[in-house]
């Protein structure tokens, strides 16, 4: 679960997490896992980044990997737009 963060021609960031909620109505929580080498103790310190996604189908759903670009704003929260689902939940 490392963070992918690619930067496109167009300058939009991408980042590949897993879907951890559904529930609202064209949205979902993707949350997108880093590992970084701690400078001083020289282990890795894994964070959780979790980002609002719009989803305008509806076809993502809980457990599933999914590519998320970063697009103009669409409400207060959300700033991210569901590209393709990598991998569907088992």
């Amino acid at each position: 679960m490392e963070e992918q963060n690619v930067q496109n021609k167009t300058g939009r960031r991408e980042y590949i997490g897993l879907v951890t909620s559904d529930k609202m109505d064209k949205t979902i929580v993707v949350s997108v896992t880093t590992k970084k080498l701690h400078g001083l103790y020289k282990k890795y310190v894994t964070s959780i980044k979790k980002v609002k996604a719009h989803d305008e189908n509806n076809e993502a759903h809980v457990g599933d990997r999914v590519r998320v670009v970063e697009v103009r704003p669409i409400s207060k929260e959300k700033c991210w737009k569901l590209a393709e689902i990598v991998e569907k939940a088992k």
